[in-house]
């Protein structure tokens, strides 16, 4: 019974949202934000500035974890490396599952995965970005199952749950055309995709948007084990292309600013005494993304 209320209340939450009158309060609200947390910006070298520009204008950068040499990337390297073996090659549930997560235990006994997300200069590049603090929301360790399921991820669509939102996914195989690389169309196609479907929100099935789109248009990310992939996911249509020849290894860190998060979207990837445990010896600024 509590399921079925909780998403009859989303739906309404949604559909509220989606009033133009609401959405047009909140654009205002939402620009006075920015413009009053600009003066507090981070300074960026001009290559994370470059980044962040280029992040803006298509939505994605992809980059790698040597030519970003962030401090920890060898304690994660490490991490994901004993990790791996440890995810099930198989699913136990429902059929139409095709993803499976390192649980909390698991991200607990490797707390370099999750605190590589708070890394100064990451957290620097996001703010830049999102124009306001920071809100880290989560990390997810996940083994994609080479198989035909094609549901949620899999299909097309934009995250909405809040007005920016930045996903930094690092690729822990090598990924090609044919292991289920992240796929996305431009910033500027998506407007107006978006517009023709009368899109708001929910997942696009592949023959819909072949009717809108040529496929030459998906951008496929591909590369070596290390790439790391920039992603304005509130932005951009995107999708995981189905894996096809090999299962995908690679972690997501979710990240969008603390202002007015969707409540409908769930929370942390982990529970609260996971958290406090994973920040206590973290300063207060970086405590601050994570409870907000």
């Amino acid at each position: 019974m509590y399921t079925v209320l909780q998403k009859m209340r989303n739906k309404i939450l949604r559909e509220i949202d989606a009033i133009p009158f609401i959405q047009y309060q909140e654009e205002l609200a939402y620009q006075a934000a920015v413009k009053k947390h600009i003066i507090h910006l981070p300074v960026l070298s001009k290559n994370d500035l470059n980044l962040v520009e280029t992040i803006n204008h298509e939505g994605v950068v992809i980059t790698s974890l040597a030519e970003l040499g962030m401090p920890s990337t060898l304690e994660i390297l490490k991490a994901a490396k004993d990790l791996m073996p440890k995810i099930p090659q198989k699913i136990t549930g429902h059929k139409n599952e095709f993803i499976v997560h390192a649980s909390s235990q698991q991200i607990m006994q490797y707390p370099e995965i999750f605190l590589w997300g708070l890394e100064q200069r990451l957290l620097n590049i996001i703010e830049n970005y999102l124009g306001l603090p920071v809100a880290y929301n989560g990390v997810y360790f996940r083994r994609d199952i080479a198989n035909q399921v094609e549901q949620t991820s899999r299909l097309w669509h934009v995250d909405k749950e809040n007005k920016k939102i930045l996903k930094i996914i690092i690729y822990l195989n090598d990924i090609n055309e044919d292991t289920g690389p992240f796929q996305y169309i431009t910033q500027t196609l998506t407007s107006e995709i978006a517009q023709s479907l009368k899109y708001t929100s929910g997942y696009i099935q592949s023959q819909t948007m072949q009717g809108v789109v040529s496929p030459e248009h998906y951008k496929s990310c591909t590369g070596p084990a290390g790439t790391v992939i920039f992603a304005a996911t509130g932005n951009i249509f995107h999708r995981g292309k189905i894996p096809v020849t090999a299962d995908r290894f690679a972690i997501f860190f979710d990240y969008s600013s603390r202002r007015k998060r969707k409540s409908f979207y769930g929370t942390n990837s982990l529970s609260y005494k996971d958290l406090v445990l994973l920040t206590k010896n973290l300063p207060e600024q970086k405590k601050q993304c994570v409870f907000c």
